[in-house]
């Protein structure tokens, strides 16, 4: 497997990524993938070398520039308060991203897809909000909600949320205004997969509560959840 960071631009925000890719010589699917509040580092790097096992070409996206990271919640709040506040600006730190992707030799670009994992998880709704041009989204533990909801006829993409039915982060009324939106902007294809007993964090193995009380690993969620996303992808990305 190659590895490699992938250095571009939002605006004056120096973006790096992280490229995961068997060596082919045919075009394959890629993939985008965001991270947590944390920032880009090794869950999000790992996953899109697991992408890239299966036969994808992956590219873990950088939303905070300089590769940085938060060395707590606080910080991380920090990082994501402006973007969280601002859909319009956070869609458009996601896009060169997605551009990026597009432009490998290695990617098919009509056969993209996105996926995020908490934050991540909220980037990559906002990206098929925004109308990218993208055959399937999946969010992991995301929050759902958005200050600016889909418009009717605006996604184009199939949506998978992926969420812990005890997260605080993702409540019940949350959950239930979320596929609210989905039906008002008539979206085609989209579906809520939510896991008893199931926590924030579920998808990702460090997480044991010592930076967010409510994030916490869970080892059968998290395999369910990677199943359903790659059923997903399976079917749109063939």
């Amino acid at each position: 497997m190659n590895t490699r960071d992938i250095d571009y631009r939002s605006g004056t925000a120096n973006l790096r990524g992280y490229l995961a890719v068997k060596a082919t010589s045919e075009k394959r699917p890629g993939v985008l993938v965001f991270h947590e509040g944390l920032g880009l580092g090794d869950f999000a790097m790992e996953r899109a070398r697991r992408l890239a096992d299966h036969g994808y070409v992956a590219l873990a996206a950088d939303m905070f520039g300089e590769r940085r990271q938060a060395a707590d919640l606080q910080q991380a709040m920090t990082l994501i308060g402006g973007l969280r506040a601002n859909p319009a600006e956070l869609r458009a730190r996601a896009r060169p991203a997605l551009a990026a992707l597009t432009a490998l030799p290695e990617v098919d670009a009509i056969r993209c897809a996105a996926i995020g994992f908490c934050f991540g998880g909220t980037v990559a709704l906002e990206l098929a909000r925004d109308g990218a041009d993208l055959k399937a989204v999946a969010s992991f533990h995301g929050v759902l909600s958005t200050t600016q909801p889909a418009a009717e006829g605006a996604v184009r993409t199939s949506v998978l949320v992926l969420t812990g039915a005890d997260d605080p982060l993702a409540p019940p009324d949350q959950v239930l205004a979320f596929e609210n939106e989905m039906r008002a902007a008539k979206v085609a294809d989209w579906q809520v997969i939510s896991y008893g007993n199931t926590l924030h964090g579920f998808a990702n193995p460090s997480a044991d509560g010592s930076i967010m009380k409510a994030a916490l690993y869970d080892a059968r969620a998290d395999r369910r959840s990677w199943a359903a996303m790659q059923d997903l992808f399976d079917e749109m990305l063939a």
